[in-house]
């Protein structure tokens, strides 16, 4: 027998005694792309998770020197000496003769170093413990490196960036938890027993989809006082976010419990005696669990620029907290634009955020897909 013959009935063997999540995941695998914006998802919220070490600079820190500082690049090869390393160049600052815009052109007579797990400015890491110990960090202090350029207060716009994916990318994942847990309990519950609660809960829900969204976030966010913490802030706005979020899910979940109150697995749990509670947790969630993971990835990144078009237009988060869309009322106006258009990369990282979550997410709605094998 040729080894084809042979791995073809081993791996239906596999599948024969395999689990449901193995099966979803050997699927998943299959799905390229879906797998790159896995590693890309995961890497976000590591960066998330502890921002300040990731961080090179302060970014709360202002430079009155560093007005709109352009992106520095950074050396591996230094040419003179034919040494390998990190190293970049401080930027001098010239005025063209004709327009006097400002130019800036590379010292290359001053190579200053990047040190790997430097220190720097001390940050709190999960509010634990602090520290100083930094990915990259310049070897000298009084030239700090701008990766992504600074602002219009000289502030590292790179830290502020990797500062912002922290409010940015768990308020999406904060709100979507809030937003399942609604719409499992009531869809479940609107499913599972029918009859007059669920016409009443359908309307509730048919209510909550009928409002227009954009509007109910603007008047919702554009009522919270001005003068509250960030902290405050940062949850209402997240309670505001799931209040819109839920009626989609809790509409898929009620299907899913109609179809599956009949089955025979129901009827004996029913039959041994199993409580309602148990019959729902243990018996018919986790047969569609993989459907329900795959529809909270795919509103995740809705979140996401839910928060960022509120924070962008003043009334969503406000300065001094940092998230993406706070970072991009600063590319407001048509000078800001002009002069430091890298102002906008917290824009691109918004973009490759929620590419690489709706990759994931459709890659898990596919794996998870009985008829998509």
């Amino acid at each position: 027998m040729t080894d084809l013959a042979i791995a073809v009935p081993v791996r239906a063997e596999r599948a024969a005694v395999a689990s449901q999540w193995q099966l979803i995941w050997w699927a998943f695998k299959r799905h390229r792309l879906a797998m790159v914006a896995l590693f890309v998802t995961i890497a976000m919220y590591v960066v998330a998770l502890v921002p300040g070490f990731f961080a090179i600079n302060d970014p709360v820190q202002q430079n009155a020197r560093a007005t709109f500082y352009p992106p520095q690049r950074v050396h591996i090869y230094d040419p003179k000496s034919g040494e390998l390393g990190l190293h970049y160049y401080p930027l001098k600052l010239s005025r063209d003769p004709e327009t006097l815009a400002a130019v800036y052109t590379e010292d290359l007579s001053r190579k200053i170093p990047i040190n790997l797990f430097g220190r720097g400015y001390e940050y709190s890491v999960l509010g634990l413990f602090s520290s100083d110990i930094h990915l990259l960090a310049p070897g000298d202090k009084t030239r700090p490196l701008f990766l992504f350029g600074a602002d219009r207060l000289g502030r590292d716009v790179f830290s502020r960036v990797v500062q912002g994916a922290q409010v940015s990318l768990s308020i999406g994942l904060v709100g979507v938890f809030i937003s399942l847990l609604l719409g499992v309990v009531l869809g479940g519950i609107s499913g599972y027993y029918g009859g007059r609660l669920d016409f009443v809960m359908q309307r509730i829900i048919d209510f909550v989809l009928s409002l227009p969204t954009i509007p109910i976030w603007l008047a919702m966010a554009a009522a919270l006082p001005q003068n509250w913490p960030a902290t405050m802030q940062y949850m209402m706005i997240t309670i505001i976010l799931s209040l819109t979020g839920w009626a989609q899910l809790a509409r898929v979940v009620r299907g899913r419990f109609l179809s599956l109150r009949t089955e025979e697995f129901v009827s004996a749990a029913r039959l041994d005696g199993a409580s309602e509670g148990r019959i729902i947790f243990r018996h018919m969630l986790p047969s569609f669990s993989s459907h329900i993971i795959a529809s909270v990835t795919l509103a995740v990144p809705a979140m996401i620029l839910a928060e960022t078009s509120l924070s962008f237009l003043g009334l969503g988060l406000q300065p001094p907290t940092i998230s993406w869309g706070v970072l991009l009322r600063e590319a407001q106006n048509i000078r800001s634009i002009a002069t430091a258009p890298w102002l906008f990369f917290p824009g691109l990282a918004v973009v490759i955020s929620v590419m690489a979550l709706n990759l994931l997410g459709d890659g898990l709605r596919d794996a998870a897909d009985p008829y998509n094998k």
